[in-house]
């Protein structure tokens, strides 16, 4: 399977004590702080949940998802 790249970006202060404690069981432990997990469902459903303060692989988890053909105009419909 292959690995994630999550690194912490925004404080936590003020959020829910959940989800600190995600940010804990993703392994991180201070702002900045960059790990390696594992792609498994679980993984990526604690990803999503902090999406708003951590990135994955140097983009913000909450960033659209763009398509690299449907941004290069060879999507559905396009003759």
């Amino acid at each position: 399977m292959s690995t994630m790249r999550i690194t912490w970006r925004k404080s936590a202060i003020g959020y829910p004590r959940d989800q600190r404690a995600t940010l804990t069981a993703l392994g991180l432990s201070r702002l900045n702080q960059t790990v390696e997990q594992e792609a498994t469902p679980a993984i990526r459903g604690m990803v999503f949940k902090v999406r708003h303060l951590v990135s994955v692989d140097g983009r913000p988890a909450d960033a659209p998802v763009v398509s690299t053909s449907a941004a290069a105009g060879h999507g559905e419909g396009s003759e």
